[in-house]
């Protein structure tokens, strides 16, 4: 195995002997070509991509000129990837994440869609043997299936010839308004002895060193969006200014609820009784709402974290939680009651009902804030930096406060490309499609601090290029 690394590095070195030519790379799962605006800031050349969906290929072409290629799956053999995917020097890929992030099933490997993606850049690695790579993914990778999802995946790329590190990194330690962490692997043919990550910064951010304001959003907040961000402004002002905010989420669908959730749930109960259920019990369901009828209305008065039927026994954060949350209200009721009575918030959807303040210390404007709307509730966090962004739902993009934007509004598109490093690159036209794929963009400026140090004997030097980079200032 070190005889056909030798030979990788020696063809490589043959490569680039002259120091004339850029590096060159390829950039898999591309995207809208995060890797490709790092690596071309270094002066690399871009050789080949590879992204399946449609308008995101044609994209890559008006802004890289490279045609991109599309299902990496067709590249089916050792001969079709010799034919078709170019000699380079750095394979660059964000395969994809869903199989082993939380948010998904975590079926990894086992994903027949997407989850057997690495090992096609494994079959490129094998055959093209550039002679470094860069691999992104969620930083939930790491700790998948116990531990072992990453020791395959390094083990693979050892058994290639590779030296391998992994760290992760997230845009806010980089001076980007952004916590959005995510793992990385590097490797390299030549060994690691002499790579060192670049240091993570913790100078503060600030979001609105991204947002423009030249115009409005494009696209309107829904009215009961807007109508929630009241009413939780409105339990913030209520909240006595003397008393500290609870820092775990508030569930306001507790409020007044008394079924059972320790020993028992209610779809014990169900299982139990399943002709009265839970009535004649003396419980209350969310809000304080008899639970005296039907188990089908039983059903819809529980909350949905409490009402799966499977749900024996809740597991032990959603004990504490409720439990929390039961003695927040019943310490609070006297300013807590009349506002339930105000906006009667069981008339929001399940989301709505929750609420996650992550502004400890803050004033108590929710316009001061930023603001996601999350299947966890609406969360409200301080103005330094913008939560990740997300692929799967549009309904998540950040949205600003008044008193940060002069209006509540969602951030658009260009500004969350600001948040990828993506420069001036040009976008879906589609606010929608622009949001989804910003949601999956790998984040270029990481990318080149990551590469600087990793390519650094097959970077040509520039003035231009610095070892560090500056801090992200606010727009002019």
């Amino acid at each position: 195995m070190r005889d056909l690394a030798d030979q990788a590095e020696t063809d490589g070195a043959e490569i680039m002997r002259s120091r004339k030519e850029a590096f060159r790379f390829v950039d898999l799962f591309a995207g809208l070509g995060g890797f490709h605006v790092a690596l071309d800031e270094l002066e690399g050349r871009g050789v080949f991509a590879a992204e399946w969906e449609t308008k995101l290929r044609a994209l890559y072409k008006v802004n890289f000129g490279v045609d991109a290629w599309g299902d990496l799956n067709e590249l089916s053999s050792d001969e079709i990837i010799a034919l078709n995917v170019p000699d380079h020097h750095v394979l660059t890929a964000g395969f994809p994440c869903q199989p082993f992030s939380k948010a998904g099933d975590q079926l990894g490997f086992k994903d027949a869609n997407q989850g057997n993606l690495f090992f096609k850049v494994h079959d490129i690695l094998r055959v093209k043997r550039p002679l470094h790579f860069i691999l992104e993914n969620v930083p939930n990778i790491l700790k998948h299936d116990g531990g072992r999802t990453k020791t395959t995946i390094i083990y693979l790329l050892e058994e290639l010839g590779y030296s391998v590190k992994v760290e992760h990194f997230s845009p806010h330690h980089f001076g980007i308004p952004q916590v959005r962490d995510r793992a990385y692997f590097v490797g390299s043919l030549q060994g690691l002895d002499h790579f060192e990550w670049p240091e993570k910064h913790r100078d503060p951010t600030e979001i609105q060193w991204v947002l423009r304001h030249e115009g409005p959003s494009s696209r309107a907040i829904p009215e009961q969006t807007l109508r929630a961000i009241d009413m939780w402004g409105d339990f913030l002002r209520r909240s006595p200014a003397s008393m500290k905010l609870p820092s775990f989420p508030i569930w306001s669908m507790e409020f007044g609820a008394t079924y059972p959730y320790r020993d028992e749930t209610p779809a014990g109960v169900w299982v139990r009784r399943p002709v009265r259920g839970l009535s004649r019990m003396g419980f209350k369901g969310s809000f304080g709402q008899s639970l005296d009828c039907s188990i089908d209305e039983q059903f819809t008065r529980i909350p949905s974290h409490a009402n799966r039927p499977g749900d024996l026994q809740f597991p032990q954060w959603k004990r504490t939680f409720i439990k929390q949350n039961r003695e927040f209200y019943q310490a609070n009721r006297h300013w807590i009651d009349p506002w339930i009575a105000k906006w009667s918030p069981q008339s929001f959807s399940s989301s709505f009902q929750k609420m996650e303040w992550n502004a400890q210390g803050e004033d108590r404007d929710i316009d001061n804030f930023v603001l996601q709307v999350r299947a966890s509730g609406l969360r409200v966090k301080r103005p330094t930096t913008s939560p990740s962004l997300i692929a799967s739902t549009q309904t998540q993009v950040p949205i600003l406060g008044a008193n940060l934007a002069g209006e509540r509004r969602y951030m658009t598109p260009v500004e969350c490309a600001e948040l990828q490093s993506l420069g001036s690159i040009q976008l879906p036209a589609s606010d929608l499609d622009a949001y989804k794929a910003l949601g999956n963009a790998v984040n270029a400026r990481v990318v080149k601090a990551i590469a600087e140090r990793l390519l650094h004997g097959i970077i040509r030097p520039a003035s231009s290029m610095t070892s560090e980079f500056e801090p992200l200032r606010a727009a002019e």
